[in-house]
């Protein structure tokens, strides 16, 4: 049950929820989160204290950068022992990119951070953005008997689900159900009730961990998505990028590509010049599986590593956290098949 006592950070980015209309120029603008009882004023009846935490300048989710990640999480470090969970309002288009990044370098997280934001401004009268933040600090408010989060990661709730937040999509840029998360269970049903399915919920082995923030992070990352008649130029424009580390590739079905000697010989030489290619599915469920079909296989003889069932947005984040963490990219390598944050099936 949600503590009455219970301390929660309110850390607003940017996005679409903290708009609302300003009568003098008719145009959408950020309202001052410091009144936000003003705009819901159903929170001064949860008897939660919950504080503001405003970015300045607040920022489009398309402009979110490595900066950004680093910025909210030393926010949310400086004030971890302050508060009982954060809860960041966030614009949808990135949203699943900000939440992946932020599982991996938040370790030993024992309290929750949940994303949340809107398809409408706060301020719309169908605005589904009241409901996604009154449930957002409540999910982010909640303990078990002992005294223990109940959900104590880095999550998305949005329309009513919970989800692990490196498991996330956005699918919908209409729906208020703008995610999914294809490949795996959601954390939390929300109806009259919020049913929490605490078997698919990360818990710590041990609680009192202190948090660790791993702030290095390296975007010499690149993302190629395979299509038929894809062309050398086309791939080498990407696989000869000055710096570049790592790249996903996004394969077809249950991660097949061209058997082409162009293609293949593309992909072998930026292994053989150290960059990491790790393979994931275009598909929005299912899992790579190499050794399916002959053009899987093919990969894995080159030596392209087996991204299973993770998303774009935890894929390339978890190739920046990793890359930044370590020079060396055979060690990189070693951990990439690693269920690190709940962010693969395994």
């Amino acid at each position: 049950m949600p503590k009455k006592n219970t301390h929660i950070l309110l850390i607003y980015t940017g996005g679409t929820i903290g708009m609302k209309l300003c009568p003098e120029t008719d145009s959408l603008v950020p309202f001052d989160f410091s009144q936000i009882s003003e705009e819901v004023p159903e929170l001064t009846k949860s008897g939660y204290s919950i504080d503001s935490y405003s970015f300045d300048p607040v920022i489009d989710s398309s402009d979110v950068s490595l900066s950004f990640w680093q910025e909210l999480a030393r926010i949310i470090e400086t004030n971890y022992d302050r508060y009982d969970g954060f809860v960041v309002l966030h614009g949808t288009d990135t949203m699943s990119y900000s939440a992946s990044a932020l599982s991996f370098m938040l370790q030993n997280l024992e309290k929750p951070v949940v994303f949340t934001g809107s398809q409408l401004p706060i301020g719309m009268l169908r605005t589904d953005g009241k409901e996604n933040l009154i449930s957002a600090i409540e999910i982010a408010s909640e303990r078990d008997s002992e005294g223990h989060p109940i959900v104590p990661e880095v999550v998305i709730y949005f329309d009513s689900k919970l989800y692990r937040g490196n498991r996330t999509t956005k699918f919908s840029a209409e729906n208020f159900r703008a995610f999914r998360s294809p490949n795996a269970p959601v954390l939390a049903d929300i109806g009259i009730h919020i049913k929490y399915n605490t078997d698919v919920i990360r818990y710590p082995k041990t609680w009192g961990n202190p948090l660790t923030v791993n702030y290095a992070l390296d975007s010499n990352v690149a993302v190629l998505k395979i299509f038929p008649g894809i062309s050398r130029k086309a791939i080498e424009a990407i696989t000869h990028t000055e710096g570049l580390r790592a790249l996903v590739i996004e394969t077809f079905g249950s991660g097949n590509a061209p058997t082409s000697k162009m293609f293949l010989e593309c992909i072998s030489e930026a292994i053989e010049r150290g960059i990491i290619v790790l393979n994931i599915t275009q598909c929005v469920t299912g899992t790579v599986d190499m050794d399916a079909y002959a053009t899987g296989k093919a990969l894995q003889r080159l030596g392209v590593i087996n991204g299973l069932d993770s998303t774009t947005e935890a894929a390339t984040t978890k190739l920046f956290f990793l890359l930044g963490q370590y020079t060396d990219n055979e060690k990189v390598k070693e951990l990439l098949p690693l269920n690190l944050a709940g962010e693969i099936t395994k």
